[in-house]
């Protein structure tokens, strides 16, 4: 950058001061809170009137306060064990549709903008003769593809994973069943993927323990053991603003939910409570677009400049650097899942996402129309004291200040993951 742009005139003696005082604070200064909304989506219980949708958020995934007891129960009059995915700013929700002793044969689906007010979108029918419990449908998305994995259970409570894909962006057409692979009398899985790896965390009715197993295909799984002690159920997990993992379990009989935390999906904490009053199986995300603007300022660690396009621009190819920050929306960018472990980050200004120009170390990075490539996704990884790193998906490599620069107007390059502060961000909502 070598002349400010015209819209950002009124701002230049203030970056000016905030680039001194970044120069000044950098060695000393913590690190800026990362944006953290967390959005549970639970029921209450087994009574009538607690089968319907109760919507709770967090700041810091362990301690939620209730944002709505939506009084939602659709069209069949009961709601239980919902799971929540954010699609283009709408919220879905796939949950039970009657109470445990009710035999159902479909799941359904519903939507909202605002966690408030839910419309029925579709029920999706399990599609398998002798069906006669449809139980704990969750979601799973993977790139472009939404699923939703669901236990199908006979009169005598012996279950099977099933998956069903939807075949539109509304999710209001779906495909019939396929078996999971997972073997019968398991109940309640939840997938999440990492690098190339399935790991789906499923209870054991027979043994009432949650394992874990494994797979590279999506069909054929290995069964890693058990993770959590006997009596528990309704798994999920989120992949938290730091990169971490953290699961949610509901202990049916000792009361509550609980959390247990890890940094690569097979080595787990103990469990500790989590603070929801009478919350039940449900699952949680982690939201940038809930909290304020919606948007987040990305501070790099080295400088203490933030990711920044240049001149501003709105074209593809606009280059992208750091630059003190004065607020403007060309400093603010949402993130945004797209499965798999993978983000977008998008721009506020031009609505266009963060994008590698190339493989090689030292390519630029850029902001172009948002097309799903994986020169567009990043994976979002902890590099401890409240830092992470963005990992390329096409290349591997990190997002970079290059020359470890403290000066406005580097344009920021991929680079192979050092480990150095010039690879580290701080995610804060702005």
């Amino acid at each position: 950058m070598t002349q400010p742009h015209p819209r950002r005139l009124l701002a230049v003696l203030a970056a000016l001061a905030l680039a001194l005082v970044a120069t000044i604070a950098v060695a000393t200064a913590p690190p800026a809170q990362a944006a953290t909304a967390y959005i549970y989506t639970t029921f209450k219980g087994d009574a009538a009137a607690d089968q319907e949708l109760w919507v709770y958020t967090s700041s810091d995934a362990t301690t939620f306060s209730a944002l709505a007891d939506t009084n939602y129960r659709g069209p069949s009059g009961a709601l239980r064990d919902p799971s929540i995915i954010k699609r283009d700013g709408t919220y879905y929700i796939a949950y039970t549709v009657q109470s445990w002793t009710t035999q159902s044969t479909t799941f359904h689906i519903a939507r909202s903008t605002n966690l408030r007010d839910w419309t029925h979108v579709t029920s999706v029918d399990a599609g398998i003769s002798g069906t006669a419990y449809t139980w704990a449908p969750e979601f799973y998305v993977d790139g472009g593809t939404v699923r939703v994995v669901v236990s199908l259970g006979t009169s005598s409570h012996q279950f099977v994973p099933y998956v069903y894909t939807a075949q539109n962006t509304g999710l209001s057409s779906w495909s019939g069943p396929t078996a999971l692979g997972i073997p019968a009398n398991h109940i309640d899985t939840f997938i999440v993927k990492s690098g190339s790896t399935y790991h789906a965390f499923v209870k054991n009715e027979s043994t009432k323990w949650i394992e874990r197993w494994t797979s590279t295909n999506f069909t054929s799984w290995t069964n890693q053991g058990n993770l959590w002690q006997q009596y528990h159920e309704g798994p999920s997990v989120v992949q938290q603003s730091d990169g971490t993992y953290r699961a949610y379990i509901d202990r049916y009989t000792g009361g509550g939910m609980w959390t247990s935390t890890s940094a690569t999906l097979t080595s787990w904490s103990g469990l500790s409570q989590v603070g929801c009053s009478g919350c039940r199986h449900g699952t949680v995300i982690l939201d940038t677009g809930y909290s304020g603007s919606g948007t987040e300022r990305l501070t790099n660690r080295q400088s203490g400049l933030v990711l920044d396009v240049q001149n501003p621009d709105t074209s593809n190819g606009a280059r992208v650097g750091q630059y003190a920050w004065n607020g403007g929306a060309w400093q603010r960018w949402t993130v945004e899942d797209v499965g798999s472990g993978y983000v977008r980050v998008r721009s506020a200004h031009s609505g266009k996402c963060l994008d590698g120009s190339g493989t090689a170390n030292g390519a630029y990075v850029q902001q172009w129309d948002c097309n799903g490539g994986t020169n567009q996704q990043f994976a979002v990884q902890s590099a401890g004291s409240g830092y992470v790193r963005l990992v390329e998906r096409r290349s591997g490599r990190c997002l970079d200040v290059p020359g470890w620069s403290t000066a406005n107007g580097t344009v920021l390059t991929l680079w192979d993951c050092t480990g150095g502060a010039n690879q580290q961000w701080a995610r804060a909502a702005v």
